[in-house]
């Protein structure tokens, strides 16, 4: 009966611990940019393909991909994640495994704003590639993915509902191709997006280059109204543009997303209301009735007679970027860099609505497991303590998440004669500055497009 025990427990602290056990080797040689590496192991490691976390194989292989500069590889990688995002189902015995386990038994499910980030990652291989057709549609997915995620919850809806950036980006590709109507529109929505969603929700507000280019492209479309109305509401001018001239617009990734740890509650049972069991915990001052109006009175019975559950949730912890700021040194102009997207608050608003409707099946799971374990109890005290310990060691969140995404992606738009140029990329951070050498290949009347990496964040 002890070796029993043991091998059941052993199986449960196994099971828990084998995710990032078996990919940590992998996300450290993302972080440190040796994506060459990163990529061999990947390859080699089948059961992560394979297993209920293959999404996240799918995903990272997309970015290493990608950071490689191998984008239809990385655009194929990421069709694959897309699928089994939209493929996603509950399946019967999976469900039934999480019922008396945790979440960690179902194949991974990511948050909305992973599958979201799956189109950026689309759209930035396809501008690398000139296609520009292909980066659009991939951009109007973001918004039109977030419409649907938001559609599917008839309570405590997600409050990232609207992505900035996606729109910002669709105007920066209409202008390189010379739409400047429709370029006109996608700025204005983002600007839109940015005053009434993201400086409150984020912190992140439109960024002076938006407003520039929003005015550029209204200038080029004839709407003079609106180049009046906006020079008021900005402050500034219409930017005066060398049409002999080029532009490089450098989108800076700066940092590491954050990843997931767990934390824990302990929730009294404050009785029964209504076919509602209520729980409580007075610390936090927070209450949640779960209903079992629909249970056996066996069941009703069995949960009114539970005192005190343990309930794990998963959490961020965020890992602060090294850098803060940084700024692009061209023919002796200087010009910032401007936060455009948070990913890090991003991923805590997400993670944070998502909570706030599930802990109901969290409280159910935990109750159901409460209940097998009296009954066992009841028949057999060996068996009785096995089950306990099981529950002890199998309580927990689902800490698997998309480690390899970055922190913010913050951007610029510079113009340049004809002809190749080095530009200066000075990072700046606690640390002091750094500075890296951008070679860029600029082309009249045209945009040229580079994407630079910063992965190096605060130990902690």
């Amino acid at each position: 009966m002890r070796a029993t025990l043991l091998i059941t427990v052993s199986l449960a602290i196994s099971s828990c611990a084998s995710f990032y056990t078996r990919t940590q080797a992998v996300q450290n040689e993302i972080a440190k940019g040796n994506f060459e590496k990163a990529d061999e192991q990947l390859a080699k490691n089948k059961k992560w393909k394979e297993g209920n976390h293959r999404v996240l194989w799918y995903m990272n292989r997309g970015v290493v991909s990608f950071m490689l500069g191998h984008h239809q590889e990385s655009i194929n990688y990421f069709n694959k994640a897309d699928y089994y995002i939209e493929d996603y189902s509950k399946s019967v015995g999976s469900e039934a495994l999480v019922l008396v386990s945790n979440p960690m038994a179902r194949p991974y499910k990511p948050e909305d704003f992973e599958a979201i980030m799956v189109h950026y990652y689309k759209a930035l291989n396809f501008i690398a590639m000139g296609n520009f057709e292909g980066a659009l549609i991939e951009c109007r997915r973001v918004n039109i993915k977030l419409q649907e995620f938001n559609e599917q919850y008839n309570e405590k809806k997600n409050r990232y509902a609207r992505d900035a950036f996606a729109h910002n980006l669709i105007g920066i590709i209409y202008q390189a191709a010379g739409d400047f109507n429709n370029a006109f529109i996608a700025y204005r929505n983002a600007l839109e997006i940015y005053q009434n969603d993201y400086t409150n929700l984020f912190g992140v507000e439109a960024p002076l280059q938006l407003k520039k280019d929003l005015l550029y492209s209204a200038y080029r479309t004839g709407f003079h109204d609106e180049v009046n109305k906006y020079e008021e509401e900005f402050g500034i001018t219409v930017p005066d543009i060398d049409e002999k001239k080029g532009d490089v617009v450098l989108l800076w990734m700066n940092g590491l997303g954050p990843v997931k740890s767990e934390w824990s509650i302990n929730l009294t049972n404050a009785g029964t209301r209504d076919n509602y069991l209520i729980f409580h915990n007075e610390e936090m001052g927070f209450t949640f009735p779960l209903y079992i109006g629909n249970r056996s009175r066996q069941e009703r019975s069995s949960f009114s007679d539970l005192s005190v559950l343990r309930v794990a949730f998963p959490k961020y912890v965020a890992r602060n970027p090294i850098y803060f700021n940084a700024k692009i040194i061209a023919n002796e102009k200087e010009k910032p860099l401007e936060k455009a997207q948070d990913i890090n608050q991003i991923a805590f608003q997400t993670l944070e609505d998502r909570m706030l409707r599930e802990i109901g099946n969290n409280l159910l799971r935990l109750v159901t497991k409460q209940t097998m374990e009296r009954a066992a109890q009841s028949q057999n005290e060996y068996l009785g303590t096995i089950v306990s310990l099981f529950n002890a060691f199998t309580e927990k969140a689902d800490t698997r998440n998309w480690q390899s995404l970055p922190h913010s992606l913050y951007y610029t738009r510079i113009h340049l004669p004809e002809g190749a140029h080095q530009v200066d990329l000075i990072q700046q951070g606690a640390r002091g500055e750094s500075r890296e050498k951008i070679d860029v290949d600029i082309k009249r009347g045209k945009t040229t497009f580079k994407v630079h990496h910063q992965l190096e964040v605060q130990s902690r």
